[in-house]
């Protein structure tokens, strides 16, 4: 048996495809990432805004064929995406469509997981299954794996998100000696790396930067003008962002859920991004509130002044955020 390799379905997960002759152009004026640079062997983390800036969808994108652009985004926020999108291409040779159901989308997490597959036998060094010497090692890389896609999107353990056709197709690798996990566990892992999901509770509630976007690679400063671009860059240019995505531990119930909104011991005020249950129970989450010595709240963001107030202990990033 293949020790830590551990495939969970994505099913809450959905995929947009964006084809035409004016694909690349289309979607760079949409997005805060530099759509130009796909076709590289590389995917990228982008955020779709509204013109205040405000963070409406995150989306994975790759190039599936030649003019032809595919983005996972979370199912729930699939029809506004798409809808808002139509609303803007005028006269752009581009085509959206939804082909959630057309795509298989799932989190395949690599030696170094948590929560590690036993080997047979003791004492005898893991097997890599057959397809891991084709899997991308680089931040941000793809690489095809027979009909699938294979996205390099994390390293803490490595995580690839594996795109397939739902039908399947000859020539796939096969998956079979993975041990299969829960999404939980592919959500906790993001979670752990402070990696923000946006869902329809907070679709329009954060500012580019208090989802660290800006340290995560996922605007491109120098591209131009999209939507939202004026806020994004004056954020960034012209002042410190005082409530940034931060990740916390709670020791007891209630579960939190994206949306939630309530006070720390110290007095900060937080609004839920993502929470899952922690390895040894508990709840780990990620929530957007003021960094520590930066003063009180201000702005819609800040949560209202009768929220519940949860013991809960920050816990460190696997980066930085700016002072």
């Amino acid at each position: 048996m293949y020790a830590q390799w551990n495939l969970s379905p994505l099913e809450s997960l959905g995929a947009l495809r964006a084809r035409g002759r004016d694909v690349v152009a289309f979607l760079q004026g949409q997005l805060s990432n530099d759509v130009r640079t796909l076709g590289n062997g590389r995917s990228l983390l982008a955020g779709y805004h509204n013109p205040q800036g405000r963070v409406l969808a995150l989306l994975r994108v790759f190039e599936c064929a030649p003019g032809e652009v595919l983005a996972i985004v979370p199912r729930e926020l699939m029809k506004p995406v798409v809808s808002r999108l139509s609303a803007v291409i005028l006269r752009s040779k581009v085509e959206l469509a939804d082909e959630s159901d057309a795509w298989r989308i799932e989190g395949l997490v690599g030696p170094g997981a948590p929560e590690p597959v036993p080997v047979a036998a003791p004492g005898i060094a893991p097997l890599a299954p057959p397809f891991a010497a084709r899997l991308p090692r680089a931040a941000g890389g793809i690489a095809r794996l027979g009909a699938s896609f294979a996205l390099n999107v994390g390293e803490r353990p490595v995580r690839w998100l594996i795109v397939s056709p739902a039908a399947g197709a000859d020539g796939e690798p096969s998956f079979a000696h993975c041990a299969r996990a829960l999404p939980e566990l592919w959500q906790r892992l993001a979670i752990e790396n402070g990696e923000p999901q946006v869902y329809a509770a907070t679709s329009g509630e954060f500012v580019a930067q208090m989802l660290n976007l800006d340290v995560l690679g996922a605007i491109a400063f120098d591209k131009g003008c999209y939507t939202g671009q004026e806020v994004i860059a004056r954020a960034h240019y012209r002042g410190r962002v005082k409530r940034r995505l931060q990740r916390f531990r709670s020791n007891g119930p209630p579960p939190l859920k994206p949306g939630d909104a309530g006070e720390l011991a110290d007095g900060r005020t937080f609004r839920v991004v993502d929470a899952a249950r922690g390895r040894e129970g508990g709840c780990e989450f990620l929530a957007v509130a003021p960094l520590p010595g930066a003063g009180p709240p201000t702005g819609e963001t800040a949560a209202p002044g009768n929220a519940p107030r949860l013991d809960a202990t920050q816990q460190p990033l696997p980066y930085e955020l700016p002072e």
